[in-house]
């Protein structure tokens, strides 16, 4: 049976690029404190895969089952694994205005850096968990959607290409409630040569 669980192997978390130690605006403590969240998102999918492997598919039910348990706390597992990697990787950069197929993209679908820094960062003070700028395959261009946690509002065929993460552990230590100001940090971080790196292996078109 081709599943997730079929020959599923564990996977470990990436480490730190050296940069994130250093960011501008966030503090070695915060990112090495998120960072053993991050951990822990890639050891409890590795704990509920093996889970899933032994799970008595008979008894699934929509009320309660091991298997409707297990599966929807899985999606949480995997979307902090997979939004944390790209928030860690697309950090450590000078920020700054966006250049290349990004910029381009940016101008074209927000008319200008700055409606789209504009619009993110609404997005992410209104999120609960995360803010993300996707592109849409279907609709060929690029919008900011909103996320409540690692698992929330997904958009079938988008595919992120910033993640702003929101949740309070990524800003309290340096910020406390002041989310406003981290995410500006945030952008101040950016490092468009890694995000234009993805718009290329995805040939994304401007």
């Amino acid at each position: 049976m081709a599943t997730l669980v079929f020959n599923h192997e564990e996977i470990a978390a990436r480490e730190l690029k050296p940069e994130l130690l250093e960011l501008d605006g966030i503090s070695r403590a915060s990112v090495e404190a998120h960072y053993k969240l991050y951990e822990g998102y890639v050891n409890k999918r590795n704990e509920i895969l093996t889970k899933l492997a032994d799970v008595d598919a008979s008894s699934a039910n929509q009320v309660y089952s091991d298997i409707r348990s297990l599966k929807i706390d899985l999606t949480f597992a995997i979307g902090g694994v997979k939004n944390h990697e790209i928030y860690f990787e697309h950090l450590g950069g000078g920020g700054g205005d966006p250049d290349g197929t990004v910029g381009s993209l940016i101008e074209r679908d927000f008319g200008s850096v700055q409606a789209w820094r504009t619009d993110l960062k609404a997005t992410g003070m209104g999120g609960r968990g995360w803010a993300w700028t996707a592109y849409d395959w279907d609709e060929q261009r690029l919008f900011n959607y909103i996320g409540d946690a690692q698992n929330t509002f997904p958009i079938w065929n988008a595919t992120p290409l910033v993640a702003l993460d929101v949740y309070e552990h990524a800003y309290f230590l340096d910020y406390q409630t002041d989310r406003a100001s981290y995410i500006d940090a945030f952008f101040n971080n950016l490092d468009w040569d890694v995000i234009n790196g993805w718009v290329s292996k995805y040939q994304i078109q401007a």
